[in-house]
């Protein structure tokens, strides 16, 4: 089973950490966590140009300097009107950062102007500083365009990167879709940051000044108490920690998970779970119980 590191809540600043989470990190841990990473064999790292504005790149560049087979990936967000040159600027700051002159996986971050700016990578992946390409936050149809289009330059879409998790499950047509075209499907907030770990509740909820409350406040706690005391009893049963339950979940469900890694701790209890496969009936089980919850959790930036 595979999954990449996610880094978002590495950054400071604006879309940083304190601004989305709540909460700032000590970079010596985070350096702890991503070696502890590296050293379990977890090599895929998830990064993008607007986590902190580019202090998560410069920060994930000084972590990577001398380390071998690192596999990252970053993204350039595109603004509502396309300008020319604007992906290829982003693509070479962001190397600048990190450290690199080529990306393992380079991102549309968003489906502005998506063809315009597939475009524009083209150039970069015929000469190897983009080795494989990903959309991401896309419907179904703007993975069939941006194939269409790849195709008629000899290229190939590579990956789609979108929210899936037991609060928003409604991705599996595209998760079987891109599993029929070999593309890998990464889902991204699959604890719905920090919501299904288990280590929040109505009780004791997120940071009150953060965007992760104003997305999830008291109220949608109350509603997944039955989903959360689930996931313990699976997680009881494996012995594993409760928090991994929703991982092993969107694995089963056919995602590649990127999961967020603050603490070196995190990075063992993760290495854990991934020696678990759950069985059909917990997966239904889950999914069912989610559905229970009324709740298609949904972040600002994401189309409708």
């Amino acid at each position: 089973m595979d999954v990449m590191i996610g880094t978002w809540a590495w950054g400071s600043g604006y879309n940083g950490s304190k601004m989305i989470f709540g909460q700032g990190y000590d970079e010596q841990i985070l350096k702890e966590a991503f070696e502890k990473a590296v050293s379990l064999g977890f090599t895929k790292v998830d990064t993008a140009a607007v986590y902190g504005m580019g202090s998560c790149e410069r920060l994930l560049g000084s972590f990577i300097k001398g380390a071998n087979d690192i596999f990252i990936s970053t993204k350039y967000f595109p603004n509502k009107k396309f300008k020319s040159e604007d992906l290829e600027n982003s693509f070479n700051e962001s190397m600048e950062r990190l450290g690199l002159k080529s990306a393992d996986l380079f991102w549309i971050h968003k489906p502005n102007n998506l063809l315009l700016n597939l475009n524009e990578a083209v150039p970069l992946m015929k000469d190897g500083r983009i080795r494989s390409i990903g959309i991401s936050n896309v419907s179904m149809k703007d993975i069939k365009d941006a194939e269409e289009f790849l195709g008629q330059h000899g290229l190939k879409l590579g990956a789609v990167q979108n929210h899936f998790s037991l609060l928003r499950s409604d991705q599996q047509p595209i998760i079987d879709y891109c599993k029929q075209k070999g593309i890998t499907y990464y889902a991204y907030m699959v604890l719905e940051q920090g919501a299904l770990a288990g280590r929040y509740n109505a009780k004791d909820h997120f940071p009150t000044f953060s965007m992760r409350n104003f997305a999830f406040p008291k109220s949608k706690f109350r509603k997944i108490e039955g989903l959360l005391n689930m996931m313990k009893k699976i997680a009881d049963k494996y012995g594993i920690d409760r928090s991994q339950i929703p991982i092993l979940w969107a694995i089963a469900k056919g995602a590649l998970p990127i999961v967020g890694i603050t603490k070196p701790s995190y990075v063992e209890k993760l290495a854990d779970a991934l020696k678990i496969e759950l069985t059909d009936e917990e997966v239904i089980s889950l999914t069912e119980e989610a559905g229970k919850t009324g709740i298609r959790q949904q972040g600002s930036w994401e189309p409708q």
